[in-house]
This record gives structure tokens, sequence and C-alpha cells, in this order.
């Protein structure tokens, strides 16, 4: 299967899902090239974008596993598939 590249948004809407992100984050970490996560307290949420190259089936998963978690929104948008 190729390989593609792109961003997965992440929105948790309760600081107190965090724990479970960032599990499921380390056991997709060998397709997580990079990432920034941004607390923005004022609005008591917290943004987090990551980078991911991996195949379609590999970022299905991690997306999928990810809006399962409660409070947690989130939106991929990735390349075609590349050599």
């Amino acid at each position: 299967m190729q390989k593609r590249l792109g961003v997965v948004g992440i929105v948790l809407e309760n600081f107190g899902a965090a724990e479970e992100v960032n599990g499921v984050l380390h056991e997709f970490s060998g397709i997580i090239v990079g990432r920034m996560g941004i607390p923005y307290r004022e609005r008591g949420v917290s943004v987090i974008s990551i980078i991911v190259d991996g195949t379609g089936d590999e970022i299905s998963a991690l997306t999928g596993r990810l809006g399962r978690v409660k409070q947690v929104s989130v939106k991929t948008a990735l390349t075609k598939e590349l050599p």
C-alpha cells in the first residue's frame, strides 16, 4: 500500500482527555513526523496538529482511535498517494 503525507487536527474540549489522546499518539508514533500542541486556556480547549506519513490504513486507524475519545474532534487532510 502506498504512503500518504498529511496533517491531523485535534481539538480537545476537555483537558482531562489529554492523557488518553497522548496514549493513542504514543501507540502510533511510528507514523508521526511532528507534533505541535497549544493549550488555549481562555477557551478551555487544547489544539494539536500532527504531521503524519503512513499508509491510508495506518492513518485511518490513528484518526479512528482518536475520534472515539470523548470530547475530542479530529479532522484530516492528506496528499494523494506518494511514490
